[in-house]
């Protein structure tokens, strides 16, 4: 049985990559923060209780910083593969708690390199990029565009991509870059725009009157089904050789599109309800990240099924449901 430990399993990606790699057979191992209230609310129907059962899902308290704590789990785990998609993801708190994105996102991907590295276990690595890291350069982007980050988050981000990439040729180590392009689902944060949007959405239906207030409505974005995008995580580190990946769909849309699309999901004008907000702009906006996904496609015979219309509504649908 191969064993997999997955950093943010509590995540959106987290959840969807336990839920493979388990209906694949993995003994799957999580890294959870202590917290005084329950935080694993994406993962619970996963949960088996280990005083009735040998669980296949096992979770441990941790944090990305513990360098201690994570090399000793490293080393009492031996995993076949890590995935680590433990971050703190969001841009514009980014610019409010950059020394901590720094560090989460940034040492957080050394610790581990660094515990698999002096373990010398055959572990294969898999640090999840971001589209962010291209920034101001204009689209398509695929895996030789030039990264201009625009944020503290999109900069710890290259950090860690650097980081993989150097202990890939120094040491050896089977690391590898997936540069997911937005990708979103029912399970997204209520804080991401899509979700922010598709929530308001929800109420609005229900008979809230409340107003969704937003920041740049014409910065677009590639947007594309999280649950599809976990599928390239495993794949990639399938393949004998390590590499980088760009994962998107290749279709870009504005935000103003997506809140359209969305609205009109539950028979209601997006104009009467969304309103435009200068305080939600980013110090440094990003205006367009539109990925050029052929390597992927190429490489591991994936395509993204699901584009951003089909997006809007499954996540519509999905919250209405949740509220009613």
């Amino acid at each position: 049985m191969k064993r997999a430990f997955i950093t943010g399993i509590t995540g959106q990606d987290g959840s969807y990559l336990a839920e493979l790699l388990l209906e694949k057979g993995y003994e799957v191992h999580g890294l959870i923060r202590r917290a005084s209230t329950f935080n694993t609310s994406r993962i619970d129907h996963l949960f088996q209780d280990p005083h009735q059962t040998s669980p296949n899902l096992i979770l441990h308290y941790g944090d990305i910083t513990d360098s201690s704590g994570i090399t000793n789990l490293i080393r009492e785990i031996e995993p076949h593969e890590v995935y680590n998609l433990a971050a703190q993801s969001h841009v514009m708190v980014s610019f409010t708690m950059p020394t901590y994105t720094a560090q989460v996102d940034a040492v957080g991907a050394i610790t581990l390199l660094e515990a698999i590295r002096s373990s010398k276990l055959e572990t294969r690595f898999y640090q999840a990029s971001t589209s962010e890291l291209f920034g101001s350069t204009p689209p398509p982007q695929n895996e030789t565009s030039a990264f201009r980050p625009r944020s503290p988050y999109a900069a710890a981000k290259l950090y860690a991509y650097w980081t993989t990439i150097t202990y890939r040729d120094a040491y050896g180590l089977h690391g590898t870059n997936g540069i997911l392009f937005n990708h979103e689902s029912p399970r997204r944060g209520e804080t991401f725009v899509t979700r922010k949007i598709t929530r308001a959405v929800a109420n609005i239906a229900r008979g809230s009157d409340e107003k969704l207030y937003l920041g740049n409505l014409d910065a677009i974005r590639d947007w594309g089904y999280a649950k599809e995008y976990v599928e390239t995580m495993w794949l990639m580190l399938q393949l004998d050789k390590p590499d980088d990946y760009v994962v998107a769909t290749g279709v870009g849309a504005t935000v103003r599109q997506f809140c359209e699309r969305a609205f009109s999901r539950a028979n209601l004008q997006w104009q009467d309800h969304v309103v435009e907000d200068s305080r939600y702009f980013r110090p440094t906006e990003v205006n367009s990240l539109v990925g050029d996904p052929s390597k992927v496609e190429r490489v591991l015979g994936w395509r993204a099924k699901t584009h951003w219309m089909d997006l809007a509504d499954l996540m519509v649908d999905a919250d209405i449901k949740s509220v009613s």
